[in-house]
């Protein structure tokens, strides 16, 4: 991990920071139970040496509910806190002003399919978008990720693991900018750089997840010096998992397997009556974030068999794109993703999961 050391953009008046101060600790008691590995063969030798919150969209793309199996059988990883977060306004996922409560009801359903309920501490974050770049939007998430970055008595060092918008990073932040040197914000977002890859045909300039929360991604690229590991478009898209793999290695793995299995049958179903044909493969574009964070390498521990290039973080502008930057902080973009492991280690880990009951 590249740490630095900077000074915060953002001051908050004193009587917000004191109000902060006590829904902080509130949050702190409400994110500090301990999870427990769950598959019990690789208990023994596997112990925690992360800690991460994991927060994305689960009412929206089903890839964020394999993502999140995939971290919860991670046993290098210790689960502090899962979120639910908000869709764009009026997205076809789910077209409510709820949709973060309803990402938490989704949470606890694949909770109670893999029959942990109440293992995990479950938060829900905000159901809107940032209304400007200096007030949080105050949520049990973004309250959660402050509570956990700013405990004094962790030694494992703490990821956010973002496979959506950011409105809960950014408003932890706007919150607390001092946790900005106390967490590695994992995001599963952003279009291509032009000096890396070429854009998918037909691409829409404003990739999805940024177009979730612009003044989100303003904040945590533009005015915040928060720690980024970048997973962006061209590297999100080798996440490719086959029908056949999902029907041969997910569905057979138990109710887990069957559950995830019907969430993209479902979906495959569902565009078909709109006579569009998506193939045979399904991009599974938040695993990255497990396979950043809890296959690391045994030794000099980082994501050793994954490929990333160091660049000056960009602007973002107001319509979600990049400018250029000489003079920002160093983040990490991801352009080559270890797909081998991170489905391998994805079937071989449901496989244990299922054969354990």
């Amino acid at each position: 991990m590249c740490q630095k050391t900077f000074v915060p953009f953002v001051v908050q008046p004193k009587t917000m920071k004191s109000f902060f101060n006590i829904v902080s600790f509130f949050a702190a008691m409400a994110v500090s139970a301990q999870s427990s590995p769950v598959i019990s063969e690789m208990d023994k030798y596997v112990q925690p040496r992360y800690r991460v919150i994991v927060e994305n969209d689960f009412g929206g793309d089903p890839d964020g509910l394999f993502q999140l199996v995939h971290q919860i059988l991670s046993p290098s990883t210790e689960i502090k806190g899962i979120i639910g977060s908000h869709l764009k306004p009026g997205d076809p996922f789910d077209k409510s002003n709820v949709t973060a409560e309803n990402a938490v009801k989704k949470i606890n359903e694949t909770l109670k399919v893999m029959n942990l309920k109440n293992r995990f501490n479950v938060l829900q974050g905000s159901n809107d978008q940032l209304k400007d770049l200096k007030t949080p939007n105050v949520s049990e998430g973004a309250k959660a990720i402050v509570a956990e970055a700013m405990k004094a008595d962790e030694k494992n060092p703490l990821f956010v693991v973002c496979g959506a918008g950011l409105t809960e990073v950014a408003s932890a932040y706007l919150i607390e900018p001092k946790i900005a040197d106390k967490i590695v914000v994992v995001w599963i977002g952003g279009p291509e750089y032009q000096d890396l890859a070429t854009p998918p045909p037909g691409y829409n300039p404003l990739e999805y997840n940024l177009g979730i929360d612009i003044k989100a991604a303003q904040v945590v690229f533009n005015e915040s010096n928060l720690n980024i590991w970048q997973i962006p478009r061209n590297a999100y898209r080798q996440t490719l998992m086959s029908y056949a793999e999902l029907v041969t290695k997910v569905k057979p793995q138990g109710k887990t397997g069957a559950y995830l299995t019907k969430k993209i049958e479902d979906l495959m179903e569902m565009v078909q009556k709109f006579n569009l044909k998506i193939g045979e493969t399904y991009i599974m574009g938040d695993s990255p974030l497990v396979l950043l964070t809890a296959l690391q390498s045994s030794f000099e521990a980082d994501p050793s068999s994954s490929s990333y290039v160091i660049k000056n973080v960009p602007k973002i502008n107001d319509n979600g794109l990049y400018e250029n930057n000489p003079k920002g902080r160093k983040i990490r973009v991801y352009t080559q993703l270890d797909t081998r492991l991170m489905f391998e280690d994805f079937y071989s880990k449901l496989k244990l999961f299922n054969n354990k009951k």
